[in-house]
């Protein structure tokens, strides 16, 4: 029986960075994976979509110029993106597992079961380990309703060869709005059907508002407090129907009601894991309540946001704790996240709506868009609502512009380090610029 410390089942982000510091330390590591190493961001998620969305952000920046950029010429080629997509993304996962058995690292492929506290089985192998660290995901759930066969995910629409005419998304999430904003690009007519009257919960009700109108006004339609209740096949294309009697015929079914912790199958009832439909319960060191498997990523039960960085930050604070170097509970830092919308929606720490219940807080509006217009490409509805504490740090922001997402991490630095508008001003950044300019317009608020 081959002996490991440690023993990863799955290879994404939650799991690799932990693995390749454990091998450099000196540790045996083995990674188990089912499908493709490097798990769904890699290969079906996050790469793949900003892929995509990027030539679409360009056909947005477009329209910030109208009579001076004839956007209405301008379209994205889907088949070339598509060839270009499979061309970067589909090479990655063997680079990965050629990087991780360079670096010493024993990959299997197969279905990771763990039998007992220190054994796992793979493809009726068992394999003998100090240390276990689940790190197995998500998977996309899908209503329990009449056919949903015919019905997609994100993994599917990620991977279409051709754009659909009409399109329906199940789902006012992330994953529906961000698809929706490309889709609407690329001339289909595109629906939005929503169970509740809140689309977006979680983002600034202002900017997914303004959203909202913008993506009505380009022509997506929206349908709240509709319970979807069957797809039925009807030639080629199909009809969404729901509670209240709304039927959609459309091309194209998206199913995007939310993601499933993948608990099943693994072995967990074995050693008498703690789990749940949330996900596996872990401690304060990330350690299930078998001490020596630890758990981390989109699998956790856990209330900090399920996002790739979240995950990687988790994988590398087990390698530490494994090998001894850091013994003390897990602290996140305020973390940023990121609609990849047209425009983008982000936001980090304090909240508004937090700040608006605390009267330690202040929250100021910054319209910058309209205040630095060209620095700015001409995006006069990008703005930013900003929380400042009675010391005057920053301590929360929920930004509204195509370029929320760098801004955002800009932000990072500034609240994590607890940066003053004094400190800001002893630093230099490049000008003109659109980040240069957000900095002065904050430091003025901060002030």
């Amino acid at each position: 029986m081959k002996k490991y410390d440690v023993t990863f089942i799955g290879s994404g982000h939650a799991a690799w960075h932990a693995a390749l510091t454990l091998k450099h330390a000196g540790k045996e590591v083995a990674i188990i994976e089912k499908e493709r190493i490097a798990g769904t961001c890699t290969n079906w998620g996050c790469n793949a979509k900003i892929l995509l969305e990027n030539p679409f952000e360009v056909l947005e920046e477009a329209t910030h110029y109208p009579g001076i950029v004839e956007s209405q010429n301008l379209k994205v080629n889907w088949s070339n993106l598509m060839d270009y997509k499979h061309k970067v993304i589909n090479p990655m996962a063997g680079q990965l597992k050629s990087l991780f058995e360079q670096q010493g690292i024993d990959v299997y492929d197969g279905t990771g079961v763990i039998k007992n506290e220190h054994t796992v089985e793979v493809n009726g192998e068992s394999i003998e380990t100090e240390n276990i660290v689940v790190a197995t995901g998500q998977h996309s759930n899908k209503l329990p309703i009449e056919g949903k066969e015919y019905t997609h995910d994100s993994r599917d629409f990620l991977s279409m060869e051709d754009t659909p005419k009409s399109i329906t998304f199940i789902g006012g999430g992330i994953i529906s709005i961000e698809f929706a904003s490309i889709m609407i690009k690329t001339g289909a007519d595109v629906h939005v059907v929503h169970h509740t009257d809140e689309i977006l919960p979680g983002f600034n009700r202002n900017h997914v508002d303004k959203l909202v109108k913008k993506l009505e006004d380009e022509g997506v339609k929206f349908y709240l407090n509709e319970n979807t209740t069957a797809v039925k096949k009807e030639g080629d294309a199909f009809t969404l129907t729901t509670e209240s009697g709304l039927s959609i015929h459309t091309e194209y079914v998206l199913d995007a009601t939310g993601r499933v912790p993948n608990v099943e199958g693994i072995g967990l009832e074995n050693v008498g894991i703690h789990y749940s439909k949330k996900g596996i319960e872990v401690d304060e060191y990330l350690r299930t309540n078998v001490k020596n498997i630890y758990a981390s990523g989109d699998v956790l039960d856990k209330t900090i946001p399920k996002l790739t960085p979240t995950a990687t930050f988790e994988s590398n604070y087990i390698a530490t704790h494994i090998l001894g170097t850091v013994q003390d509970k897990i602290k996140y830092p305020a973390i940023p996240s990121v609609l990849y919308s047209l425009p983008r929606l982000s936001q980090i720490g304090v909240t508004v709506e937090e700040a608006k219940e605390n009267n330690q807080y202040t929250v100021k509006h910054v319209p910058f868009g309209k205040q630095m217009v060209f620095e700015y490409k001409n995006e006069t509805e990008a703005e930013m609502y900003i929380v400042l504490d009675e010391h005057k740090h920053l301590v929360g922001a929920e930004i509204y512009a195509d370029a929320a997402n760098d801004l955002v991490n800009l932000l990072v630095f500034i609240i994590n380090q607890r940066l003053t508008a004094k400190e800001l001003s002893q630093l230099i950044f490049a000008f003109p610029g659109a980040s240069s300019g957000v900095i002065d317009l904050l430091k003025m608020n901060m002030l």
